[in-house]
């Protein structure tokens, strides 16, 4: 299977690609893609990487695992394809939008406009076969989004890493707080946000407040 992905990152993740484990990875996608149905649609697996370059890279936003319903993933964590319903996580993530940056809701859940201005929305796991969550995990991908997020830490400075809930909030040990910042908070799921968890953890003004002090342009969300 063949990795597409933006000429930006190939300097920092081609040896990557060699290594035994992510050739054994490409295999086992290829067969699942060919065996079952798989989301997000091949072209799309490496859309976080390929919608946001390496060198704009502002904001990382950590996602665990690929929509799994039909027509859903597109590749960026927590986003869906136009004119997809959204699901409960990322109503949750509009309505602190509302809240925090006074942003409306939008109709449109595809996140695609915020990886375009230096978002890097990373799934821990890449791909998923439909309708069985977690169906990827443990087969390499893991493996390959830890080094990714390794590889950002070592080569770039004052980015500002959003990690949402225990399994987001374990890759912290991956990044140097010295060079970057890391804001936690609660799942934006409906199951934490309820409890009180995630809505005004304010990491969308947080977020932009921090890139405007080291002189970049804040995201518009």
């Amino acid at each position: 299977m063949d990795v597409k992905i933006h000429e930006s990152w190939k300097p920092f993740l081609q040896e990557e690609f060699n290594k035994p484990y992510f050739e054994d990875l490409m295999v086992f996608v290829k067969t699942e893609y060919q065996n079952a149905t798989c989301y997000p649609p091949t072209s799309e697996i490496f859309q976080s990487f390929n919608a946001c370059h390496f060198n704009d890279i502002k904001v990382v936003i950590i996602g665990q695992d690929p929509y799994h319903g039909v027509g859903q993933a597109n590749g960026l964590c927590f986003s869906v394809h136009d004119s997809i319903p959204h699901p409960p996580s990322l109503r949750n993530i509009f309505k602190e939008l509302e809240t925090d940056v006074n942003k409306t809701y939008p109709e449109n859940g595809n996140l695609l406009f915020w990886a375009e201005q230096g978002v890097l929305l990373l799934n821990a796991t890449l791909t998923v076969r439909a309708h069985e969550a977690g169906s990827h995990q443990k087969k390499g991908w893991e493996i390959f989004t830890d080094s990714v997020i390794k590889t950002i830490s070592e080569n770039q400075e004052d980015v500002v890493f959003l990690l949402w809930g225990g399994f987001a909030k374990k890759k912290s040990k991956l990044i140097d707080a010295s060079k970057h910042t890391i804001l936690t908070s609660g799942h934006p799921s409906p199951l934490s946000a309820n409890r009180g968890y995630w809505f005004g953890n304010k990491h969308f003004s947080k977020a932009n407040q921090i890139l405007k002090a080291k002189g970049k342009l804040p995201i518009n969300w």
